[in-house]
């Protein structure tokens, strides 16, 4: 790669990481009941609980990520790869953090943390990849394009493999994942956002990255990333809503 396109690549990873974080930020912020009582998590911190973990995690990963622009900014690349380093490492728990507080929802036995933890790493790997594929554009090799379209298609073939063993075994474990899946199976009120999530984000992709890995087609992988991103909402939406709908009383 070019050694200006380069910078312009860490620039630009750097920036799309920040912005996403901030919105990240503000959905959590939006969710809780007072929000304009946040700041008595950082003050008043209760340390089991995964709010004020993940609070203090998210902080310290954007304060990275604000150092990360700069350096990109200033072209500092030895000083960017040393900070990105440890972006990447603590980008993992931050991934966790929503995992965690779905499994600490008592009544919801389809939110499990192992599962969820698993799931939430892959939706990283997946988007990230995809991100990177349709902003990448020329300041990727395409090499390096075609790497990141096996990272997306793995990561889209075994979160497929979990969704479809708890679709599967998950109601041989208990009565209410039974009757939670209900709403994504027959005439379900959510079978059709289900299914459709589930083939646009993880089937068709992995079809067209082998068809752009056979043909070299760049603009194969680009849809495979499209179609990954925008069915990769439906499937999370989904998921977060139907424990929600079953009536515990």
């Amino acid at each position: 790669m070019h050694p200006e396109s380069a910078k312009k690549l860490r620039l630009h990873t750097a920036v799309t990481a920040f912005v996403f974080i901030n919105i990240f930020l503000l959905f959590t912020l939006a969710d809780l009941h007072q929000p304009f009582r946040m700041w008595h998590i950082f003050f008043y911190p209760h340390l089991t609980s995964a709010i004020t973990i993940g609070s203090f995690m998210a902080s310290a990963f954007l304060g990275l990520l604000t150092l990360l622009v700069f350096l990109a900014w200033k072209k500092q690349d030895e000083t960017y790869d040393k900070v990105f380093l440890w972006v990447t490492i603590l980008a993992i728990p931050v991934t966790l953090y929503t995992a965690a507080l779905m499994a600490q929802c008592t009544a919801r036995e389809l939110w499990q943390m192992p599962t969820e933890s698993a799931q939430m790493i892959l939706a990283a790997t997946l988007s990230g990849s995809a991100a990177m594929i349709l902003l990448g554009g020329s300041k990727l090799t395409y090499e390096a394009k075609q790497t990141l379209g096996v990272v997306l298609g793995l990561s889209a073939l075994m979160a497929f493999i979990i969704y479809m063993s708890e679709y599967i075994f998950g109601p041989m474990k208990a009565e209410e994942v039974a009757f939670t899946l209900e709403y994504i199976k027959g005439d379900g009120p959510y079978t059709v956002m289900f299914w459709l999530g589930q083939w646009m984000t993880f089937i068709i992709p992995m079809v067209l990255i082998v068809l752009s890995r056979s043909s070299k087609s760049e603009a194969i992988l680009k849809l495979a990333a499209i179609l990954a991103l925008v069915g990769l909402f439906m499937v999370k939406h989904v998921w977060l809503m139907i424990p929600q709908l079953l009536p515990m009383s």
